[in-house]
């Protein structure tokens, strides 16, 4: 999938119960269908993250790719959330927080997230009605 057809793409931890999470969240909230999603344990994942420097075998990131580019970490969870409109756009006002103060807490979180929330033994599998959102499904 291209960005640059309307539809940004984000490259998720399949079996990482926090990210699943936060898919759930996008597929309710997502109202406009602007995100199409990835996990990085198939195929179009770890080609997408090792296109962009990012080592599929230590997930410790999370990956946007929009009309912008590709964004990581703090500044890609800002750019999503605010990419869904109304409330959701007063989460710009986090970027007024240094990324070298942001990012080390998202990364902090990252290596953390399996501890604190799980990991699921396969990845995330979507419904019918989701399917056209996610790619290499």
């Amino acid at each position: 999938m291209n960005p640059s057809d309307g539809h940004a793409v984000i490259v998720f931890d399949g079996v990482c119960v926090l990210c699943n999470g936060w898919v759930g969240f996008l597929l309710r909230h997502d109202r406009k269908q602007r995100y199409r999603f990835a996990a990085m344990q198939t195929r179009a994942g770890r080609a997408l993250l090792s296109e962009h420097g990012l080592d599929a075998d230590d997930p410790m990131s999370f990956l946007l790719l929009d009309e912008a580019g590709a964004r990581t970490d703090s500044d890609a969870i800002i750019a999503v959330l605010t990419g869904l409109g109304g409330i959701w756009r007063a989460a710009a006002a986090f970027r007024l927080l240094p990324r070298a103060l942001r990012d080390p807490a998202y990364r902090w979180l990252a290596r953390n997230r399996y501890r604190w929330f799980g990991k699921k033994q396969a990845c995330y599998l979507p419904s019918a009605q989701q399917r056209h959102r996610f790619v290499d499904v």
